[in-house]
């Protein structure tokens, strides 16, 4: 069981299942998202996703006419994103996850348009836009 919170604290989840890819997305939307020089993300499925507490505290900002963002309203923290035509999956802000895991399937993406002042100095795959 994968359990997670915002930074206050208010929002909490769970998930059972496992992490199965950690994509790192450089794109623009997701640096200014994120606040940071990218967002750590993976999928999972909305039938294993659980909301623990905090769902009043959940709002959303549509980024582009068919993807929302969901955040804490109280503290900020992105919590996942949607996409309308992915019903079924939401993909996890990993940033807000507290509990220990290990994923071999790291790569990232949208490497033609990450920050100027950032070397991706790893060996993960990387990808100019989506992964193929």
């Amino acid at each position: 069981m994968i359990e997670g919170s915002c930074l206050c604290g208010g929002v909490r989840y769970q998930y059972d299942g496992e992490i199965g890819e950690i994509s790192i997305c450089h794109c623009a939307q997701c640096r200014k998202a994120q606040g940071s020089v990218f967002a750590a993300v993976t999928p999972v499925a909305l039938d294993k996703f659980r909301l623990i507490t905090g769902a009043e505290l959940l709002r959303e900002y549509r980024s582009s006419p068919d993807k929302a963002r969901v955040f804490c309203s109280r503290c900020g923290s992105p919590i996942y994103s949607a996409k309308d035509d992915l019903p079924g999956v939401r993909r996890l802000r990993l940033g807000t996850v507290d509990t220990p895991f290990a994923c071999d399937n790291v790569f990232h993406i949208f490497v033609d348009s990450k920050a100027s002042w950032w070397d991706v100095g790893d060996t993960h795959p990387r990808y100019a836009e989506r992964k193929p």
